[in-house]
């Protein structure tokens, strides 16, 4: 059976019925990205090599903005590298902190291991740059050889869709992270010409002052707009590159989910809105709304894609024009700048990723262990060495001329490198026995849970075999038109997969939905008579009678005591258990409806057959792995 589970599981998922979640988007996003900035990198060649001088001309050309005797004065391609990358930058934090409030990374035993990764990921590479430009003048470019570019490499991940697990994206995105931040410090110290301090003092004096703010909650974005503004400047005439900028205030923005109690607060602004359309209430309303949202939430939705489609593309038009002919590539592939730089995102990556991992994991006896199979491991080292972004970077700060050009064309072939090396392992674990692949991709590593209150068959809805090795948990609302949808989704789950069970909990959405608590508490009037199941079916497919005339039909079609029934409902007496449902709810983080659980693990994106069906399968072959018999889990 796992034989076939394995194989279901490498299908792609129909992600068309409903809006992902964010982690997805971002990874969605970078997936279209990727073909974007190779676009860029390619006109970036064919303009240079057709009209080298108008290339040089338009990067070159002066942008001032002064304010008084204060001001910045770029040419156009310092305004990309300098100006709109800390907004690359600002995503990368943003999405680190959202891995570390809501992701894998929540539970901080998680966070060595890529740490170190990281590291060691960027140390290997240097060595072997350095060995191979030991006692010539190239070897201070140690810094072009070190870092991962994060949007090119999760969109390379995303483009080979899933012949990786999606937990690779976070590993990977760690990994980067970590490297990109010690890529600015390596900037900052040893390819910044000159510090100056009073300027530099400012800056860390602004960026305190973000701290402060934030400590007390202010929300309004122009404030933090303006002191980052201030603090980027100050940074540019200190002579540390300023994008440090970005990566801190992005570092610095809390991600948590949408709160029951601040969802219903918006809709009560709505709802006074819609009654009186005033300005006033207008403006409130809307605040309400984008309060609900964390700040990291927010400001990913509004400047991620930009970052991915306009600013990166900008990045690589503006840095991977290079002029190509026979002579110069014939002088870079025997020039130990460009070599150095292809052996150590080709080699040095991967061997410093893969080998700390697995020494890790030696050394505190599987304590310490990826979040994926060995064979994902091997896939995210030789995707990190996509070097693009960072490295042209610092490229462009240590190399002039000739040496520029080699060193450009050492980064643009280890990009073409790693997606060569990529495609190849996965083409070599797709070709594995089904067991040993699911096992190369999936690892052993026990899931983090999402779910807080776990099931417990003498209180909770059950459909399904008690001991089956997956359950899927639904916190559902039956007004709810969505929950209606997903019903018969769930029912061909539970035909498909005969070792599946599957957990209706309550979450009555009293603010949007006036009739669901009563049909919840209905439902439990029903379940006092052993038919809850009934009940539920005739509930979440009329929608639209739910009032109490309805219930006692539905009641009496079902062949309850009537009496009985209508007695329980007006004494409520369901309403604890639908109480302790909604209590559960919140302490999962659950606001809205449906949310599925698979195997204890939050399902974010589609609720489609394909995508549920994608989540089952990967659930029962890790749970076989992990519990050695396909045991039950939360």
């Amino acid at each position: 059976m796992l034989r076939g589970l394995a194989s279901r599981w490498s299908d792609r998922s129909d992600r068309d019925r409903t809006t992902a979640a964010s982690a997805w988007a971002y990874i969605r996003t970078e997936t279209g990205s990727a073909a974007v900035l190779v676009a860029a990198a390619v006109a970036a060649l064919i303009w240079v090599n057709v009209a080298p001088g108008s290339y040089a001309t338009v990067w070159a050309t002066r942008l001032a903005v002064r304010l008084g005797h204060w001001g910045v004065d770029l040419d156009l391609r310092e305004w990309v590298n300098s100006g709109l990358m800390t907004l690359f930058f600002l995503v990368v934090g943003l999405e680190a902190r959202r891995e570390f409030d809501l992701g894998e990374l929540r539970d901080r035993r998680r966070i060595p291991l890529p740490l170190l990764a990281g590291i060691s990921g960027m140390l290997v590479p240097i060595v072997l740059y350095l060995a191979i430009n030991a006692g010539r003048s190239s070897a201070h470019g140690w810094g072009t050889a070190m870092s991962t570019d994060t949007a090119f490499a999760l969109g390379m991940l995303g483009l080979l869709g899933s012949r990786f697990p999606r937990r690779l994206h976070t590993f990977i995105l760690t990994v980067a992270v970590v490297d990109d931040f010690v890529a600015l410090v390596v900037i900052a110290a040893a390819y910044s010409t000159r510090i100056y301090w009073t300027p530099l003092l400012i800056g860390l004096g602004l960026m305190l002052v973000v701290l402060v703010v934030r400590r007390y909650r202010v929300r309004r974005g122009l404030v933090y707009a303006a002191l980052g503004v201030a603090a980027w400047v100050a940074f540019l005439h200190s002579g540390v590159d300023p994008l440090v900028v970005g990566l801190l205030l992005g570092l610095m923005s809390y991600a948590y989910p949408a709160s029951r109690e601040n969802l219903e607060r918006a809709t009560g602004l709505f709802r006074s809105f819609r009654e009186q359309p005033t300005a006033q209430l207008e403006r409130e309303a809307r605040q309400g709304i984008a309060q609900a949202l964390s700040p990291n939430e927010r400001l990913q939705r509004m400047w991620h894609p930009w970052s991915s489609y306009v600013i990166v593309p900008l990045f690589a038009a503006a840095n991977a024009g290079i002029r190509i002919n026979a002579s110069v590539l014939s002088d870079a592939f025997t020039s130990p700048i460009t070599l150095g730089i292809l052996v150590a995102y080709g080699l040095g990556k991967p061997i410093g990723i893969v080998g700390t991992a697995s020494l890790a994991t030696r050394l505190s006896r599987g304590r310490m262990r990826p979040p994926v199979g060995w064979g994902a491991v091997t896939g995210g080292g030789t995707i990190a060495g996509v070097g693009f972004t960072v490295s042209l970077l610092i490229a462009t700060l240590a190399f002039h001329g000739r040496e520029l050009e080699e060193a450009k064309i050492g980064v643009l072939s280890a990009v073409v490198f790693a997606m060569l090396a990529t495609t190849a392992v996965a083409l070599v674990t797709e070709r594995l026995p089904a067991e040993r692949r699911a096992r190369a991709l999936l690892g052993t590593a026990h899931s983090l849970v999402d779910l807080a209150e776990p099931v417990d068959p003498a209180r909770d809805h059950i459909r399904g075999p008690l001991d089956a090795p997956v359950t899927v948990v639904e916190y559902g609302d039956f007004e709810c038109p969505y929950c209606g949808q997903a019903e018969s989704v769930v029912r061909r789950l539970l035909a498909d997969f005969g070792d599946v069970r599957y957990v209706w909990r309550h979450l009555p959405l009293t603010d949007v939905h006036p009739h669901a608590q009563l049909a919840s508490e209905a439902a439990e009037a029903a379940a006092e008579q052993g038919k809850f199941w009934e009940m539920h079916d005739l509930l979440i497919s009329r929608q639209d009678e739910l009032k109490f005339k309805h219930l006692l039909a539905h009641a009496e079609e079902i062949g309850l005591d009537v009496q009985t029934f209508e007695k329980a409902v007006k004494q409520r007496r369901g309403a604890d258990r639908v109480s302790r449902d909604v209590d559960s709810a919140d302490l999962s983080g659950v606001s809205g409806t449906p949310t599925f659980f698979v195997n204890g693990r939050r399902h974010h994106g589609a609720y489609d057959i394909g995508s549920l069906s994608k989540a089952v399968v990967a659930a029962r072959d890790r749970a076989i792995l992990v519990d050695g018999k396909g045991g039950r889990t939360r």
